[in-house]
């Protein structure tokens, strides 16, 4: 710990300029997002939520990209979780893609809302069985005492639903509705390309920040 102020990179794999951003942040994003595919990002789809509690805390964790398309950005999760319960209370929230591989971020902020039931029960039911059955037995951002608690709960929830579990009633998807966003390419000497796209009436306004 004592050597972290020594730790330096130097960053000098792209660059990012107006031309190349085009004049809305959708297509850039899913060019991004296929770039960081094609050269085997690790976990290209995952991408850290940051949700504001009643108290004015804010947390974060890290989220699956699970659909993108002009109506926002996708994910799934047990609505009765910490992030479900912020996001009841605070419905708005921020997401980070970090694409260390290319020294690229992503930053997307705006509205949250649910998916509809029918977009919920097709994802539900294309996951695996065990992911199925897990969105049962896991009482997710609850205490538990013991990892043999949610082991008992797996069993439990296969034998009572076998081998087409419903979808709970507390899982689902949210979409973030966005309204701005960043896109950070790392540049040498710290001067960085960042460019902004800010939602308004006329569509996207887009803006060069500083680094």
């Amino acid at each position: 710990m004592s050597k972290l102020s020594e730790f330096r990179k130097s960053y000098e794999l792209g660059e990012l300029d107006e031309a190349q951003a085009g004049d809305g942040p959708l297509d850039l994003f899913s060019r991004w997002m296929d770039e960081a595919i094609a050269h085997d990002v690790s976990e290209p789809t995952a991408m850290t939520l940051a949700t504001v509690g009643d108290n004015g805390r804010p947390s974060t964790r890290v989220v699956l990209l699970k659909g993108c398309d002009e109506r926002g950005l996708v994910w799934f999760t047990n609505y009765d979780s910490r992030k479900g319960r912020e996001l009841a209370h605070q419905p708005f929230a921020a997401l980070q893609f970090h694409w260390v591989e290319m020294e690229r971020v992503v930053r997307i902020e705006g509205r949250v809302e649910k998916t509809s039931a029918e977009e919920s029960d097709d994802y539900f039911h294309s996951r695996p069985l065990d992911s199925r059955l897990g969105a049962w037995a896991s009482p997710q951002s609850q205490v538990i005492s013991s990892r043999a608690v949610l082991v008992a709960n797996a069993a439990k929830a296969a034998a009572r639903h076998g081998l087409n579990p419903d979808r709970p009633p507390h899982w689902g998807g949210y979409r973030l509705v966005p309204d701005r966003f960043e896109f950070w390419q790392g540049r040498r000497s710290r001067l960085h390309d960042r460019l902004v796209f800010r939602a308004d009436a006329g569509g996207w306004q887009r803006e060069r920040l500083a680094p």
